[in-house]
């Protein structure tokens, strides 16, 4: 029981980051601009993740489609995380890797209110 609850917080967690940064994303706000801007990706581009963030922390919410939008989270993460390699940006990767491995961590808990 109390790891479901543990769990239930931890998606709360993420879905709320998931919804912040993919706003933040879509409403093409400076520092996301200047962060994607840096790796060649346009206001389109930024504006298209920013979608497919939003997208995938609200399928999260639900049972049917929680692992998808974890998937998807993860891979947005994932994707930010290479970029940051690239440019030998350590601190970029270790800002990012606890929000990956969150990810990880809700779909190996699985869906808490699941019977």
């Amino acid at each position: 029981m109390v790891l479901k609850i543990i769990n239930a917080l931890l998606i709360l967690v993420a879905v709320g980051m998931g919804l912040k940064q993919g706003y933040a994303m879509l409403a093409g706000r400076p520092e996301m601009l200047t962060l994607f801007g840096k790796w060649g990706i346009g206001k389109a581009g930024v504006a298209i993740t920013g979608i497919v963030t939003l997208i995938a922390a609200l399928l999260i919410l639900f049972p049917r489609t929680f692992v998808w939008g974890n998937f998807l989270m993860a891979a947005g993460i994932l994707l930010i995380i290479c970029f940051q390699l690239l440019d030998r940006n350590l601190k970029g990767v270790a800002i990012e890797l606890p929000f990956f491995l969150l990810n990880l961590v809700i779909i190996y808990l699985q869906y808490p209110l699941k019977k």
